[in-house]
């Protein structure tokens, strides 16, 4: 199908972008890779009068390994993160991750900050920066701010970016070295949501558990994490099953989700044992 008539920009700054969502508001919206919202216009499901086209963004662009911390423009494409040496080296769960992503043309173009940015339950990247404990950069009309991930998402497509803002970078704390960690992913084909997906790492006496689609946000358990912490493998798995708020679709019913999500996370918490040193 074909899109609703919009008009194009293709600012070449932050502040030009920002500026523009002031001027139409609600008739604004920003795209990075547009495999959201693209399809979306062109089912007639999202019509706007103005397109902000944020490819021309330099300074939302590069990943940066420095010290302690791991800093990815929000322009930062899926395949760039499986391809770039310094990123892998630290944070190699990224990589893991990534490649469980749709397929190679989707990568190719999608990106980091469009995938966690809009809110969607299914998408992989919002409940993986949950279980690393990144931060995001919103920049808008009254300056910078930070909000953790954790703190992120409202409820689906719904998150604490006002309109205004646009997501620009995401800050990751880098894992200690001997961090043991595994992405697993549950789809009913190659290039679909999750059934169930779990993060987890392990290391230094600390672990971290987040699950994808199976709630209306990505869901981080401090309980989980905690158990998983102290050894506790089978309260960690209870903990989940208690955080977790799957509902009945076309991937499965309740119970199904509920027995997938139990069986990923055993498995991704056995792969992260096994790497952990």
């Amino acid at each position: 199908m074909i899109p609703a008539g919009f008009e194009y920009h293709r600012p070449a700054d932050v502040a030009s972008a920002v500026s523009i969502l002031q001027e139409h508001g609600d008739e604004a919206r920003v795209i990075a890779g547009g495999h959201s919202l693209i399809p979306m216009m062109k089912l007639r499901m999202a019509e706007m009068g103005h397109l902000i086209d944020l490819q021309d963004i330099e300074a939302l662009k590069g990943i940066e390994v420095s010290g302690d911390t791991v800093t990815i423009g929000a322009m930062v494409t899926q395949h760039e993160l499986i391809t770039d040496a310094g990123l892998v080296q630290a944070v190699p769960l990224l990589r893991e991750a990534a490649l469980l992503i749709a397929d190679p043309q989707v990568r190719y173009v999608g990106t980091v900050g469009g995938n966690v940015a809009n809110g969607d339950p299914g998408n992989d990247m919002p409940g993986l920066m949950q279980c690393l404990d990144a931060s995001f950069e919103l920049s808008g009309p009254d300056g910078v701010r930070s909000v953790a991930s954790r703190d992120f998402y409202e409820a689906a497509y719904f998150t604490a970016r006002d309109d205004e803002e646009i997501l620009t970078r995401i800050m990751i704390p880098r894992p200690a070295a001997g961090t043991g960690y595994a992405y697993e992913k549950q789809k009913r084909k190659i290039g679909d949501y999750a059934t169930a997906a779990a993060a987890v790492m392990i290391g230094g006496g600390t672990a971290s558990v987040a699950m994808t689609n199976l709630a209306d946000t990505p869901i981080w358990s401090s309980d989980a994490s905690a158990a998983l912490a102290s050894g506790d493998v089978d309260g960690c798995v209870a903990a989940m099953l208690g955080a977790i708020d799957p509902v009945e679709d076309n991937r499965g019913p309740v119970e199904f989700k509920n027995h997938v999500a139990a069986v990923i996370l055993r498995r991704a918490i056995a792969r992260a044992q096994s790497r952990a040193s």
